[in-house]
């Protein structure tokens, strides 16, 4: 059947905006948000994710990650939350240092924190995480939570990302020296997570906290032991760091007022689901009741905080039932 010039005409510009279109959404697709690193003392630098939730738009770049630069390589403290992540952050690396990568320490096994260790794995680092990460990653809350995440970040986490274990175990806490450096790795858990490891760099007092210390943003409680939790933040300010890089936020000069806003969120959570457990009073009842107000603006208040009180709710049930 013949085809008029004109409506040939439509058909091509038809063909042409549907090639734009897929060319576009490939590109956006493609796309890995900036992540620029910051020097915070002579020899450490760290990035920082956005304040918000996983999602399409921040590409599931809502956690810190950092590094110190030796002067036998660089080690690097978390791999942020996917893949392409990993790369970016690896190429942030290398526009300050072109030394080997030597390791990366993970302080928890979270998946905002280590789904970027290919990039780290295949440039030849060796991982480090503590043990107690060892339950996670052989149990079947791992895979759960990435299919989790594939909803959510489809095009950035596929059927082929790999949940990748440490090569080595640590038990308990440990220190090394590379380029003259001191790094102390100390075992904080259980506390946001069983595998709580802290980094602190002596020379340089600085202090890499992982998610013991959230900043600008509600925390991720979920089932967390807060009692544990409080008590690794005062173990905390005796390392008397000059910087603190918390797992979500900006750095920090100030420790003690910058763990004040995580301390007083999860004695708030303790406060106010402990008085309902030992009224008996129902949980959706108790968090209706209770004075959101002070974090009800914050990022990340709706997807973290009703779970955060549930989890907390039951803590001071089992609590209440232990001290009988």
């Amino acid at each position: 059947m013949a085809v008029s010039p004109e409506r040939g005409l439509r058909l091509l510009r038809i063909f042409f905006h549907c090639a734009f279109a897929m060319f576009t959404a490939a590109a956006a697709t493609a796309e890995t948000i900036s992540v620029t690193p910051v020097q915070v003392s002579k020899h450490v630098w760290y990035v920082q994710g956005q304040s918000g939730p996983a999602s399409a738009a921040n590409q599931g770049y809502i956690s810190n990650a950092g590094f110190v630069v030796t002067s036998e390589g660089v080690v690097v403290i978390d791999a942020l939350g996917t893949p392409a992540l990993g790369r970016a952050l690896l190429a942030a690396i290398r526009r300050v240092s072109a030394a080997p990568i030597r390791r990366v320490i993970v302080t928890h096994y979270h998946s905002d924190h280590f789904y970027g260790l290919p990039a780290f794995k295949a440039a030849g680092a060796e991982i480090w995480a503590h043990q107690r990460a060892r339950d996670y990653l052989e149990g079947s809350v791992a895979p759960a939570r990435l299919e989790q995440r594939r909803l959510v970040l489809a095009n950035w986490l596929d059927k082929d990302t790999p949940l990748l274990p440490p090569d080595r175990w640590l038990d308990g806490s440990s220190s090394f020296v590379l380029g003259g450096l001191h790094f102390d790795l100390i075992y904080a858990g259980p506390a946001h997570a069983p595998d709580d490891m802290v980094v602190l760099v002596r020379e340089d007092q600085a202090l890499f906290t992982g998610d013991l210390v959230f900043s600008g943003r509600v925390p991720f409680v979920g089932d967390a032991d807060s009692r544990r939790w409080l008590a690794a933040m005062d173990e905390l300010l005796r390392h008397n760091p000059k910087v603190i890089v918390p797992g979500h936020g900006a750095a920090s000069r100030d420790a003690a007022a910058d763990l004040a806003f995580t301390r007083d969120y999860l004695r708030y959570l303790r406060e106010a689901m402990g008085k309902a457990a030992a009224d008996m009073t129902p949980f959706e009842e108790a968090y209706k009741q209770t004075d959101w107000s002070r974090y009800q603006g914050m990022p990340a208040f709706n997807a973290a905080n009703r779970a955060n009180a549930y989890g907390s709710y039951l803590l001071m049930e089992r609590e209440s039932l232990q001290k009988q």
